[in-house]
């Protein structure tokens, strides 16, 4: 700063300013101990460590106490060269279902995957085994959710008969087993019961995969069938929890 030409009293008190700023904050440095950033926990190697990592993220979601783990700069530099996720997820494209953000998860954590009300065909099976097969990930979530435009329109589509435009066809046709289980017994909401059943019809058939059920058999792969719901945030678990 220049001080030329002030008042001697003026430049007294600039330079007595400064040096007591300069006495609190070193008193405030030598008084508050330094924060420090606690080590991430170590990757799930189980199905069961991994459900219960999600379920506890997705408690956090639902309380609204998040920690929002694994999402800075360091992060991103930890992962770029290579990833190791815990958990697989099959959810729908619904732009009210991110499974980062209901399972408070981070970079790196999980591969997902998102198809109109969890539809599947080859692709998406091969995707799906990709991490348990190529890295031995323990856990794949099946995640449908509450009002599910997709199983809706195509619940409406099979019981009248009157195919859906272009490639949407292609998902109705995913779903006709979960249908056909719904049209025995609809329920009082039968976009809910088909919803239900497609989570738990695509869940089986994973388990029962020519590649994935030996990891199932053995113990080192589980398959969850789970229901999102859109009001309170809540995962519940249908078929196939770790013991």
């Amino acid at each position: 700063m220049h001080t030329a030409g002030l008042p001697a009293r003026r430049v007294v008190l600039t330079g007595g300013l400064a040096a007591a700023l300069g006495a609190l904050a070193g008193c405030s440095s030598a008084s508050t101990p330094k924060m420090t950033t606690a080590a991430p926990p170590p990757r799930p190697a189980t199905p069961r460590a991994a459900f219960t990592r999600l379920m506890e993220g997705n408690a956090r979601w639902v309380s609204g106490h998040l920690d929002h783990p694994d999402r800075d700069p360091e992060r991103r530099e930890l992962v770029a060269e290579a990833q190791d996720p815990f958990g697989v997820i099959l959810s729908c494209i619904d732009s009210r279902v991110a499974p980062e953000l209901i399972f408070d998860t981070g970079l790196g954590d999980l591969y997902v995957l998102r198809t109109g009300g969890q539809a599947v065909g080859p692709v998406v099976t091969g995707s799906v085994a990709y991490g348990p097969m190529t890295g031995g990930t323990p856990l794949i979530v099946v995640l449908g959710h509450q009002r599910c435009g997709a199983v809706e329109a195509a619940y409406k589509s099979l019981k009248a008969g009157k195919p859906l435009p272009g490639n949407l066809r292609a998902i109705a046709k995913a779903m006709v087993p979960a249908y056909e289980l719904t049209a025995k017994n609809p329920g009082t909401d039968p976009v809910d019961t088909m919803t239900h059943h497609q989570i738990k019809v695509t869940a089986d058939d994973l388990r029962a995969n020519a590649d994935l059920g030996p990891l199932v058999e053995k113990g080192a792969l589980g398959v969850v069938g789970a229901y999102y719901s859109l009001d309170t945030g809540k995962v519940d678990v249908l078929t196939g929890a770790p013991v």
